[in-house]
């Protein structure tokens, strides 16, 4: 099958555009279609913004809630909200330790979560069950405190960032459209 191109410089056959990698088919064709289907840039550009900020919140199970909450509630796409939440999972996993030192350190209780690691963690919750939090409530605390700081330049900043990108990226999808693709038998 020959795709021709029909347009105000004659008709010419365009070549078989390349396989779509894996990439291309799960991250940017669904952003895609959000911008096909209408959703203005700067909206995209604060959803990921804010999915960005809420994929790597040091809090375990309410990232989905918060960030579905906040998507209804400022009526942006709650899909790709949590499509970016859910690809930064492991990035938010690396940084989860990192985050409960340095909220021990600001808050107290520094020296006993200083050396604490995912394993230790785990056989506390599995002995003590909920007494793990006695030790982790400020830890959690602080790391959140320091989370909602660092997030707010974040988001700033990829909101900002996405914008020209997002136009840019409609833009050349309208120009696209410009261009009737005819199919020849």
């Amino acid at each position: 099958m020959t795709i021709t191109s029909i347009s105000a410089a004659g008709v010419r056959a365009l070549p078989e555009p390349p396989p779509r990698t894996w990439v291309q088919r799960r991250l940017l064709d669904p952003f895609m279609s959000l911008l096909k289907a209408g959703l203005a840039p700067s909206s995209l550009a604060l959803t990921v913004g804010l999915g960005v900020a809420f994929g790597l919140a040091p809090i375990f199970g309410l990232t989905t809630l918060i960030s579905t909450l906040v998507s209804l509630r400022l009526r942006l796409n709650v899909a790709a909200m949590q499509l970016v939440c859910h690809l930064l999972s492991p990035l938010q996993v690396l940084l989860l330790l990192p985050l409960l030192r340095w909220g021990a350190a600001l808050l107290g209780h520094g020296q006993e979560v200083a050396h604490l690691s995912i394993d230790q963690i785990k056989h506390l919750i599995s002995t003590q069950g909920w007494g793990v939090l006695h030790l982790l409530w400020r830890a959690e605390l602080g790391a959140l405190l320091i989370w909602a700081v660092a997030a707010i330049p974040v988001v700033l900043a990829l909101y900002v960032g996405l914008q020209p990108l997002f136009r840019k990226l409609v833009k050349r999808h309208e120009e696209a459209e410009a261009v009737v693709p005819v199919v020849l038998k």
